[in-house]
């Protein structure tokens, strides 16, 4: 069967990461058959430089063909001073709402061997496996007016909006609902309802969700009381769910647990086709463009190679591969290869491609296998 990939590694150090994904890809192809066509593309600063758009009508066109989309990071100090509206991060803004996925799903994992690395202590952090999902196309991102007022007399407003409605709020409920079911069961919904009117709204609509899911337990907590938990005792919690603002800042706290924000992979998922069930759906690690530490062969590419694995498991349901994976990336780290983000006395230090390449052969051999 053929599987479409688009590749989108961006800007800073999303093409050298991407490139360890791509001979993932082609092991696959090669041992395994799994047939996937692959399609490359521009985004963030790298598509404004070629285009003048942040991202092109034409590699938008083949984002929405697409099965998945592989999207490595955008941004870099050298857009600094574009409008607003062409900015680097325009263009996954504009991936996340023309493709609709609405649901970011962030894993917070600490693999044992790295349990040192955490900015916790090791009995905090060891055996961590907490899931974010993050509701990723409505809030005060995408709200209306958002919009810079002249008030005149040197005076300015800065305005951006804050709005949910019903729909939005129940569906990223149900989906962290279904997850938790195949995890510990479960869900701690967050918002700011003492002070956020849509925080209200937002508590009493996955409080009525809940009730499809007697299965599942559900409390409630106030972001910030959240955001305090997170590093004051992380394993109480299995699935959060919340809404765009705070998800994006409780992930980044949640990503800081597992030793490195390049370890942290994410998946945005779409609602299923009422034909053929398929997600559109996009995966990309959290860490960002890291422009300080682009083209010098260091980056960690085991985020994006974790946000590879999330999309064989979430968009081709290939379990077995997507597990292999995961257990290479473990058994990497189990020897003592790092990168130097991650670097802790006694281990052997690598660059991106050494660490690719290790990933890659134990990948192998546990297909093999």
């Amino acid at each position: 069967m053929s599987r479409s990939l688009l590749l989108l590694p961006g800007d800073g150090i999303g093409p050298e990461t991407m490139a360890e994904v791509e001979a993932l890809i082609d092991l696959l192809n090669r041992e395994a058959g799994a047939g996937f066509t692959v399609e490359r593309g521009l985004v963030g600063g790298a598509a404004l430089d070629a285009h003048g758009l942040p991202i092109s009508e034409a590699d938008m066109a083949k984002a929405l063909a697409a099965d998945a989309v592989l999207f490595g990071a955008v941004g870099g100090p050298q857009w600094d001073g574009v409008p607003y509206e062409k900015r680097p991060e325009a263009g996954l803004l504009r991936l996340r709402k023309d493709l609709e996925l609405f649901a970011n799903l962030r894993p917070a994992i600490c693999y044992p061997a790295l349990a040192e690395a955490s900015s916790l202590k090791r009995e905090l952090v060891d055996g961590l496996d907490i899931l974010i999902v993050r509701e990723l196309t409505g809030g005060v991102y995408f709200g209306e007016p958002k919009e810079i007022l002249d008030l005149g007399n040197g005076q300015k407003r800065g305005i951006d909006t804050q709005v949910y409605d019903t729909f939005e709020i129940e569906r990223i409920a149900r989906v962290a609902f279904e997850l938790a079911r195949t995890r510990r069961g479960r869900v701690t919904s967050m918002e700011k309802r003492n002070v956020m009117k849509s925080g209200v709204l937002w508590n009493e609509v996955v409080t009525q969700t809940g009730r499809d899911y007697p299965d599942v337990a559900l409390d409630h907590m106030l972001a910030d009381a959240g955001g305090m938990q997170l590093v004051r005792a992380p394993k109480q919690f299995d699935v959060i769910v919340t809404d765009n603002l705070f998800g994006d800042m409780l992930s980044d706290i949640a990503a800081m647990l597992t030793g490195s924000l390049g370890m942290l992979p994410s998946a945005s998922l779409g609602r299923p086709d009422e034909t053929t069930g398929r997600r559109r759906a996009m995966y990309e690690p959290v860490h960002g463009s890291a422009p300080d530490i682009a083209g010098k062969g260091i980056a960690n590419p085991i985020a994006m190679i974790a946000s590879f694995a999330m999309c064989l498991r979430y968009s081709f349901a290939m379990i077995r591969e997507a597990e292999a994976l995961e257990a290479a990336v473990a058994e990497v780290l189990e020897s003592g290869t790092r990168t130097g983000d991650i670097m802790a006395p006694g281990c052997r230090q690598v660059g991106t491609t050494e660490m690719g390449a290790a990933v890659l052969k134990a990948f192998e051999a546990k297909l093999a296998g």
